[in-house]
């Protein structure tokens, strides 16, 4: 009897190992120093997928080099559908890695949740009330330009992929303007599932300091209230006593004053939703961004993404009534009237003028002179950890509002503008016949643009308007948009030209500003003198400017424009805003 049950111990044990060996991840073959390519990624997320009733393996769109878009759904019930996930009353976690693909920690991080669960069935509790979508590799193309070189700032792993995409975009630079074919999936994505919060997972660099994981949630700024409450009580009070209890330590994403200069005091600002939890917030879904630390080994830096992500979804699964509520609330409040009768912030920066003092936990460093590039030159020990007492300026102060009208219209030509708002899940309406009505849009003076391109476009960087009403006229075709709808965040900052991240700053509009019609100089040189005889105040106004635009004075095709801008013949659209606001 007793040899029967040593065989069987044995088998057991045997069988244990076996398996261990059978679905152990690349990262964990290579000595926790190795991350998969891209082919090995989705054999290991086929394996898992066949191997677990809780885990299906499917995509969500192509890149434009031809590669599947991986997604992993975790689920304890085999809830693998929009439809049967969101009618179990689960909480969607969206988990992202690899937007960034030379920052690989949360692909890693993430099989080895999905197989502990999956298919150990460790901790099987954590899906009671959490289904978990995770993307292992956002940017597939750019993972593929894999090469020990891509970071030079990073501790490993051995090699990785490039920060952007095969045509060169910055994929967290994207969500709003949608450009990228790979940012257009994400989006269609996320209108169908919807998830409930999102975590995106990426490396940063900056200084050194003791803190494995610094991240990113949004709660000051243009935020709904009882979320930013929820966030701040009941997730990031208690991730931070977990976190530092298991014995990563964790702090808000750092970005000092005088970069890479701890002592000079810290600085945050309000995310703008071009970037991933700028933008899910804006959807009323609270977004957490982690940035493991650059210095710390690969392993820690996974094991602590792990951590993160397993917490997260303790928390999750305990609030999941409550977060539940508190978004349909605000989907709610976003969707009505009275969202409307208050200004709405749409730009933020960071005050500099009040702060509290913070423990921050650094590593000494010194600060010499270059003799090399002239420059400050930062050398950290990491051998010496130590508690800095530093100011922390954390407070937000709005530079710009506006007023929300109750829908906004635009004519059939900007098709590229209303494809856009179709890609955030914004609902429209097409007019069916031609529309006369009064509206109340803008009128730009003193553009400047970039002078350099930014993420494929050439940004407006600044510019002067002025509200002016109108009667248009609409034809067949345009579209009325209308704010009462969870999407009205969205539909402000991407149509208001102040936002943060509107089209108008991406120069989805640069047309507007373009001169199409010149007059000729032997016209014109006869035409403004007859203008001079017959209109003082034009030639008053003609006086000053000449005196005080020395470039304009000495510019005689400057001048002879300036005249023509005053004839009836001048393009009376030029500068005009398209979009109009309907009250």
């Amino acid at each position: 009897m007793k040899t029967f049950v040593f065989i069987g111990l044995l088998f057991i044990a045997f069988n244990t190992f076996a398996q261990s060996k059978y679905f152990s991840t690349y990262y964990e073959k290579s000595g926790c120093k190795e991350t998969p390519r891209y082919d090995a990624t989705i054999a290991y997320c086929k394996l898992l997928d066949k191997a677990s009733t809780l885990i299906k393996y499917t995509t969500f769109g192509k890149s434009p080099q031809g590669r599947e878009m991986p997604l992993l759904i975790l689920d304890k019930n085999g809830n693998f559908t929009a439809e049967t996930i969101h009618k179990s009353g689960n909480i969607i976690l969206l988990i992202q890695a690899g937007v960034h693909a030379g920052e690989p920690d949360g692909k890693d991080a993430g099989f080895l949740l999905f197989r502990d669960i999956g298919i150990y069935k460790k901790m099987t509790a954590l899906l009671d009330h959490v289904t978990v979508l995770f993307i292992p590799i956002f940017n597939v193309d750019g993972h593929e330009r894999f090469s020990k070189y891509n970071r030079i700032n990073q501790n490993g792993p051995a090699e990785m992929g490039w920060r952007t995409t095969a045509d060169n975009l910055n994929l967290n630079r994207d969500y709003m303007k949608a450009d990228a074919p790979e940012m257009k999936n994400w989006l269609k994505l996320f209108n169908r599932l919807t998830p409930d919060f999102f975590i995106d997972c990426h490396t940063t660099d900056g200084a050194d300091y003791q803190y494995v994981i610094t991240y990113g949630i949004e709660n000051d700024g243009n935020v709904d209230t009882e979320l930013i409450k929820w966030q701040n009580e009941n997730y990031l009070t208690p991730i931070t006593r977990l976190m530092g209890q298991q014995g990563y330590p964790i702090f808000p994403y750092v970005t000092f004053r005088n970069w890479h200069d701890p002592r000079s005091g810290l600085i945050s600002n309000a995310a703008p939703p071009m970037l991933s939890q700028g933008y899910t917030i804006q959807r009323n879904r609270p977004g957490l961004l982690i940035e493991t630390h650059m210095l710390k080994s690969y392993k820690i830096r996974v094991e602590s993404t792990y951590k993160m992500i397993e917490n997260t979804m303790f928390l999750l699964n305990k609030e999941h009534q409550l977060l539940h509520r508190l978004i349909a609330e605000a989907d709610q409040r976003t969707a009505g009237e009275n969202f409307r009768k208050t200004a709405f912030p749409v730009n933020f920066e960071a005050s500099d003028k009040d702060s509290s003092l913070i423990d921050f936990l650094g590593m000494e460093y010194t600060i010499e002179k270059s003799d090399l590039s002239g420059g400050e030159w930062f050398k950290y020990d990491n051998t010496k950890p130590v508690t800095f007492k530093i100011p922390y300026f954390n407070k937000i102060k709005t530079t710009e509002k506006i007023i929300l009208p109750k829908a906004y219209i635009l004519s059939p030509e900007w098709s590229k503008i209303i494809n856009v708002l179709k890609l955030h899940g914004i609902t429209m309406k097409t007019i069916k016949t031609p529309l006369k009505i009064k509206v109340q849009s803008y009128k730009f003076k003193n553009p400047k643009w970039a002078t350099s391109s930014y993420e494929g476009r050439l940004p407006l960087t600044s510019f002067d308007m002025d509200s002016i009403t109108e009667e248009r006229i609409y034809p067949l075709g345009s579209v009325m948009i209308n704010m009462n709808q969870p999407g009205a965040r969205i539909i402000a900052y991407l149509l208001e030209p102040k936002a943060s991240g509107s089209l108008l700053s991406w120069g989805f509009f640069n047309t507007v500003f373009e001169q199409k019609e010149y007059a000729e100089s032997y016209v014109m040189e006869t035409m403004a003198r007859e203008m001079l005889v017959n209109d003082a105040s034009l030639k008053k106004e003609f006086e000053q400017k000449k005196i005080s635009d020395s470039n304009f004075a000495n510019n005689p095709r400057a001048i002879l424009n300036w005249f023509y801008s005053k004839t009836l013949y001048w393009d009376n659209r030029m500068n005009i805003y398209p979009v109009g606001k309907i009250f």
